[in-house]
C-alpha cells in the first residue's frame, strides 16, 4: 500500500507544474468573447451598420509573443437600398488565426488573417441590378490591440477587412470584451 501512496505522490508533483498556469502572464489560454461596432459593406455602393456577436480562441504565449486561433460569430443590422431592392447583410463566420506581441506588459498589439463566409439577402425586384445573395467565401485581414485588466478578463479594439466573392468587400472597427479560463 506505501509503494502505491509513494507513486502517486511523486506523479503529483511531477504533473502539478505542467498544469499549472502563470497567472501574472496575461493573453494565454481559452477565452470567450463579445464584440460589436461599425460595419460597412460594399457592393454597388455601401451602407453602414452595426455588428454584434460573439468570439472565442486560444492563446499560446512564448516570452513575449502571442499565437492564436480564434471563431466568431456575428450578425449586423447593415442594409443597402438600390430602387426597388434591398440588400441585407446577415450573419458572419469568421475561423483564423492571429500573432502578436506584448507591450508594456498588458497590452497585445496583433494582427489577424483567416476564412470568412458571410450571408447576404436581396429582396424586391429591379432591372439591370445584380446583387450578392447567399453564402459569400472571403478572406478577412486585421489589426488590434488588446488590454488585459486582469489575468482573466479583457478588452480590445480592432479594425478588420474582408473580400468576398462577387465583389463584395467589408470594413469594421469594434470593440470587445472578453474573459480567459
Amino acid at each position: 500500500m506505501s509503494k502505491y501512496l509513494i507513486a502517486a505522490a511523486l506523479a503529483s508533483a511531477v504533473a502539478a507544474p505542467a498544469l499549472a498556469q502563470d497567472v501574472s502572464a496575461p493573453f494565454s489560454g481559452a477565452h470567450v468573447e463579445a464584440v460589436g461596432g461599425w460595419d460597412r459593406v460594399q457592393a454597388n455602393g455601401h451602407d453602414d451598420g452595426i455588428l454584434y456577436g460573439v468570439g472565442a480562441g486560444y492563446d499560446l504565449r512564448r516570452g513575449n509573443t502571442v499565437f492564436g486561433i480564434e471563431g466568431e460569430a456575428t450578425d449586423s443590422t447593415q442594409k443597402e437600398k438600390f430602387g426597388g431592392v434591398t440588400q441585407k447583410a446577415s450573419r458572419d463566420l469568421y475561423v483564423g488565426g492571429r500573432i502578436g506581441t506584448v507591450v508594456g506588459g498588458n497590452n497585445l498589439l496583433y494582427v489577424k488573417a483567416g476564412y470568412t463566409n458571410a450571408r447576404f439577402k436581396a429582396e424586391g425586384t429591379a432591372t439591370g441590378v445584380t446583387l450578392a445573395d447567399g453564402n459569400l467565401d472571403g478572406a478577412r485581414v486585421g489589426a488590434g490591440i488588446e488590454h488585459a485588466l486582469s489575468p482573466n478578463a479583457f478588452v480590445k479594439a480592432e479594425y478588420r477587412y474582408s473580400n468576398y466573392e462577387q465583389g463584395v468587400s467589408r470594413n469594421q472597427v469594434l470593440a470587445g470584451i472578453g474573459l480567459r479560463f
